[in-house]
């Protein structure tokens, strides 16, 4: 019988205490997938919007636990730097930001990604943290009107794919974005909520559109075997999204974003700080006046 050796006890997935059977990434995944710093290194530029009237909404996940293959969970939401370094960009081109989940519930987050000694992710969460905590509700939002949004904003993280790809209330909201020729922003597990788009239709209206998003090669595989995942994940994303007619044009993780008319995707938390310039260069673009 072997016995287990502390390098391999260090890739085993962390018990979240929290939840039966529920886990976080192992320490050595989290050695290779987080630092304490992002690579934030500056605003992309120093135009700004001043105009008062244009915000982006973000939609967030309102749900921590993803039920894995093998009968775990895996304790994920949003990734923070995925989430806060894009909406630093954006907050300090000065547009407002309005943070909504499907339910109204709070929104959840991978704080065990959050890196401490960042100060734009920390200026961003500073300024955004009490919505989080008691966001709108995305059809409330919807009643109450989209047109004081120039973009809608589906940060990344596992959590992202719970829930949000399966909702008709976000396909009312990105069929909005669509036809008054919005944008629509989104990076590594967050395209799954373009996936919502075809709920109940022979056709999702994204289908032919080209993205980068993360690599299924990596959640079904060194994801596993590093301990960053307790098990397979229920589905693929880029499979679903493949199946939907969505490209996927990376399969690896390098940090590359991609616009495809009004979409604007990055592949990991590697692109968050230049899909945040990249954002913000096309709210200006359309948005600026």
């Amino acid at each position: 019988m072997s016995e287990t050796t502390p390098a391999d006890q260090d890739r085993q997935p962390k018990p979240d205490p929290a939840e039966n059977n529920a886990y976080f990434p192992s320490p050595y995944s989290l050695s290779q997938y987080t630092a304490d710093k992002t690579d934030f290194d500056g605003l992309g530029t120093d135009e700004k919007y001043t105009g008062g009237r244009w915000k982006v909404l973000v939609i967030a996940t309102d749900e921590r636990y993803m039920l894995m293959q093998n009968e775990t969970f895996f304790s994920t939401g949003n990734h923070p730097v995925e989430t806060l370094l894009p909406l630093h960009h954006i907050a300090e081109a000065g547009y407002g930001i309005d943070i909504a989940t499907v339910s109204g519930e709070p929104g959840k987050f991978e704080w065990w990604a959050y890196p401490k000694d960042d100060e734009a992710v920390g200026s961003a969460w500073e300024a955004t943290k009490e919505q989080f905590k008691d966001p709108k509700r995305l059809a409330e939002v919807i009643e109450q009107g989209l047109d004081e949004y120039a973009a809608i904003f589906i940060p990344g993280g596992h959590g992202a794919m719970n829930g949000i790809p399966d909702s008709a209330v976000l396909r009312e909201a990105l069929d909005f974005f669509l036809d008054n020729d919005r944008l629509v922003i989104t990076l590594c597990h967050g395209p799954a909520g373009l996936l919502a788009s075809g709920v109940g239709r022979d056709e999702n209206p994204f289908s032919g559109y080209r993205i980068v998003a993360f690599p299924d090669a990596l959640d079904q595989g060194a994801n596993i075997d590093i301990g960053y995942l307790p098990g397979k994940m229920p589905w693929a994303l880029g499979e679903a999204l493949e199946k939907a007619g969505i490209v996927v044009e990376n399969t690896e993780m390098t940090g590359a974003t991609m616009r495809d008319r009004n979409l604007l995707t990055g592949d990991s938390p590697l692109a968050a700080n230049q899909l945040g310039k990249d954002s913000v260069a096309a709210l200006l673009e359309k948005y600026g006046d």
